[in-house]
């Protein structure tokens, strides 16, 4: 049974409390929150411990899942390696790349896994696309096409230190389309407008965009977001080659479809946030971290993948700012 300690207690720290209490060799030993009485209410209902500091939970545990606020990640990751200890980290490891690369330095020749939470990659839909494209039912893979649109915008206090759509949102959505298309992005356009909420300009943020980027070898990759799709959480992939195309597309609570004098084929909503449309490939996602911790390999989602995707979203963000295509080698350099 792998101990974990649990440092975080906000909504996505209830989510993962949940999800590691569901899992077979897992026990939420320890948890830890800044806020005291967040930590209290994840222990009370799970009947585990709380530390006094995030030390105190690190030491306490075989393998630490951090799940606080992204300025926190990379000291969390630091002191995590230092004890020795297996890593979950939510994404993003940290909105700055030179951080990101201080914490890689840091933590060199660590031999415990390290996992960032870029869960998508865990999508049975998604990865059943992704391994038919390697199989080699679409031919020779040309295009991937991201759609990612939230149901609606988060708090204007979470927007704030959100560190703009590209690190916060699409993030999620460069790390897919590197998983999917097997070769880095070299160059990358964006665009976006703050359509949803004009106001988002006095924060120096968009609310809908739209992402190309190109590989060296020529494959293209379209991402499109939104933070406001009023009919659900808008979630497929379509991935299109030289003998044709695969798609993985938007759940539903069930696939019931309605025929009446009135209306046709009406089926249910899709679901509503992502901890619903992505609860299986959370649980498979820490499934998959148990077992790297066990056997000590490397996890699907690696530090280095989280660092390359923060590349991606500083290469978007300079894009927009000044509207042409950015060389990653720009950001990186």
């Amino acid at each position: 049974m792998i101990k974990i300690a649990l440092l975080g207690c906000g909504r996505i720290g209830k989510m993962h409390a949940a999800t590691i209490v569901r899992a077979p060799n897992a026990e939420l030993a320890v948890v830890y929150d800044p806020v005291r009485a967040a930590a209290e209410d994840v222990a009370r209902q799970y009947g585990c411990v709380v530390a006094a500091s995030a030390e105190d939970a690190i030491a306490a545990a075989d393998a630490v899942l951090i799940a606080t606020s992204t300025p926190t990640h990379a000291d969390l990751i630091e002191a995590a390696a230092k004890a020795g200890k297996a890593i979950f980290c939510e994404k993003p490891i940290d909105l700055s790349l030179a951080r990101v690369a201080a914490c890689r330095k840091a933590i060199a020749g660590f031999d415990r896994p390290i996992q960032i939470g870029f869960n998508r990659r865990f999508d049975p839909g998604h990865r059943a696309a992704r391994d038919a494209v390697r199989a080699g039912e679409v031919g020779e893979l040309q295009q991937v096409v991201i759609t990612s649109r939230d149901p609606g915008l988060a708090s204007r206090d979470y927007l704030k230190v959100s560190g703009g759509i590209f690190k916060d949102m699409t993030i999620h959505d460069f790390d897919l389309a590197r998983f999917m298309l097997g070769e880095e992005p070299v160059e990358v356009f964006a665009t976006g407008s703050a359509l949803v909420d004009p106001t988002l300009a006095e924060l120096n943020d968009v609310d809908s965009t739209m992402v190309i980027m190109r590989t060296a070898s020529g494959k293209l990759c379209h991402i499109n977001n939104s933070r406001a799709a009023v009919y659900g959480y808008d979630q497929r992939v379509e991935l299109f080659g030289s003998k044709g195309m695969v798609i993985s597309g938007n759940r539903k609570a069930h696939e019931l479809e309605r025929f009446t004098a009135k209306t046709t084929n009406v089926g249910e909503p899709y679901l509503n946030f992502f901890i619903e449309r992505y609860e299986e490939a959370f649980a498979l996602g820490l499934k998959s971290f148990l077992t790297c911790v066990d056997e000590n390999t490397t996890p699907d989602a690696t530090f280095e993948d989280g660092e390359k995707s923060l590349a991606l979203a500083e290469a978007a963000n300079l894009s927009l700012a000044e509207g042409r295509f950015v060389n990653v080698a720009e950001v990186t350099a």
